[in-house]
């Protein structure tokens, strides 16, 4: 792995763990910011490492949907209403 390909996913990686501090312990974030900044953290790596999107998919979009989740008190999704 070439030097500019490893400080790329360096900044993702920081970019990953900001967003996950974000969503779990901005006292301000309102639910709806929260989902926007999923989104767009998500259209970001579809946009610079589109051949990476179905691994974030699989294992980062859970663990940033479910920060939220705890955040605010929402129900798991397979969880029953």
């Amino acid at each position: 792995m070439n030097r500019e390909n490893r400080a790329f996913k360096a900044s993702l990686r920081t970019i990953l763990e900001i967003t996950l501090e974000t969503l779990r312990h901005d006292s301000e974030l309102k639910l709806c910011e929260g989902l926007r900044l999923i989104e767009a953290t998500r259209k970001s790596v579809e946009r610079n490492t589109p051949d990476h999107l179905d691994d974030f998919d699989r294992k980062v979009l859970p663990r940033l949907r479910r920060a939220l989740q705890l955040r605010f008190g929402l129900p798991d999704e397979g969880e029953a209403q």
